[in-house]
């Protein structure tokens, strides 16, 4: 007797738990040969806010970590990642129809991503912050913060590394992500999630979408209670539209990237979600 295959309907990731979407609406997600594999959650304006909420409430959390323990966590990632690698080459090659070499470069390219910003967590200040010289006898130094919560929309055209790459900079500096991950190839996006919700990251850090990025994008560009947002994969979206909304509540956005290696790593997009705080103090008498 031929068995009946039991197809996999995936959820969307918010708070550390996994919800179906509050409208119950599931769509297809296909091979890049059309074959069929699974069932992915299509998140409404009512997920996009849950997400946005659960972001909010981590804030505290995560920022108030040690730089040195966010490192910790990150590298975490990487580790849980090398361990399900034979997975995240199946899933990339299937989604994207690539070769296995070429999957499994992807996927060795994102785990090294990640230990890459890793290593920044505790680093990056040095950079971005200084000692000011001023006239005067004050200590006058300037140090990044984080920004807040931050909404992406992950390329489009990557199922992996180019989420990876968005992702992981925002985390650095100790902001909450909700993130929409590509629309056609979702899979691998959601696997992460579930390494995340088995790593030290704290529920309601990073918050993962599926879905239509042009619904759920314009509700996250308005949203009052989102601090910036990364356009990298909006590309294909009326993103003026986005810029414009988001000035409406002064976020801080990115725009759009086109190529093979969108938000490549770079200390800019550590620093793109961070806010300076400068403070004077006097020298005293000695």
């Amino acid at each position: 007797m031929t068995r009946l295959a039991v197809p996999k309907t995936y959820k969307l990731y918010i708070g550390g738990k996994f919800p179906r979407s509050e409208s119950g609406r599931v769509y297809e997600v296909a091979s890049a040969s059309g074959s069929f594999l699974a069932n992915a959650a299509q998140a409404s304006r009512k997920d996009a806010r849950d997400a946005v909420a659960a972001a909010r409430a981590a804030v505290g959390g995560w920022s108030g970590t040690t730089a040195y323990n966010r490192g910790q966590v990150l590298y975490r990632i990487a580790e849980l990642l090398e361990g399900r690698r034979a997975q995240f080459v199946s899933e990339v090659a299937d989604a994207e129809g690539v070769t296995t070499a070429a999957a499994t470069a992807q996927v060795d390219t994102a785990i090294d991503r990640w230990v890459w910003y890793a290593g920044w967590a505790d680093k990056y200040a040095q950079v971005a912050g200084n000692g000011n010289p001023v006239a005067g006898p004050y200590f006058n130094i300037s140090v990044p913060e984080p920004t807040g919560v931050v909404a992406v929309i992950a390329p489009q055209d990557s199922s992996l590394l180019g989420f990876v790459s968005a992702l992981a900079p925002a985390l650095v500096a100790g902001n909450t992500v909700v993130i929409v991950a590509s629309q056609s190839m979702p899979l691998p996006a959601i696997s992460l999630s579930e390494v995340l919700a088995t790593s030290d990251v704290p529920g309601g850090v990073v918050n993962i979408l599926t879905g239509s990025p042009a619904e759920i994008a314009p509700w996250l560009a308005s949203h009052a209670d989102v601090n910036a947002i990364d356009l990298v994969g909006a590309g294909d979206l009326d993103w003026v539209a986005l810029q414009i909304d988001a000035a409406e509540t002064l976020k801080r956005v990115l725009a759009p990237e086109n190529g093979p290696d969108a938000a490549a790593p770079a200390l800019s997009r550590i620093t793109a979600f961070t806010e300076t705080k400068t403070v004077w103090h006097t020298k005293g008498l000695l």
